[in-house]
């Protein structure tokens, strides 16, 4: 099975995930990349990724509680009015919640290998994250146990 990006064939059964690839993974590592490009770090563009994806999930699905985040600054000096991490509730979303939430559910492999390449490519053509989040992942299926 293959998951094509333009001309770019990508074998996945190579490499599977360990779970169903979510919309909400796809817009995180999509806005991840955007942040990247604009020239944040790394951890930075991780914890924006996942802050975001979390706030658009709760407004989505009517979670009014969570969807009222905090901009709680845990920076060394860093710009004042953006803080490097943002909180939803008590929770701080850091490069650390993006590698849990993201990265472990999927599996280091399948992500590095496969996920990351194929949004890169998507958004080397120009495609942004409507015209990708259910396409892209159509053929990304969870590698069967038992």
């Amino acid at each position: 099975m293959t998951q094509q990006s333009g001309s770019e064939k990508i074998n996945v059964t190579t490499a599977d995930p360990k779970m169903a690839i979510r919309r909400f993974d796809v817009f995180a590592e999509f806005t991840r990349q955007e942040r990247l490009a604009k020239g944040y770090p790394e951890d930075e563009a991780k914890g924006y990724g996942i802050w975001l994806a979390k706030v658009v999930a709760a407004r989505r699905f009517g979670k009014a509680g969570e969807s009222k985040s905090t901009a709680k600054a845990k920076s060394s000096g860093g710009n004042e009015s953006e803080p490097k991490f943002r909180s939803i509730g008590d929770q701080l979303q850091t490069d650390q919640t993006f590698d849990h939430d993201i990265i472990d559910r999927m599996g280091a492999s399948f992500y590095d290998e496969i996920f990351v390449p194929a949004i890169s490519a998507a958004v080397a053509e120009g495609k942004d994250y409507a015209d990708i989040r259910d396409t892209i992942r159509k053929e990304w299926k969870p590698t069967r146990r038992g």
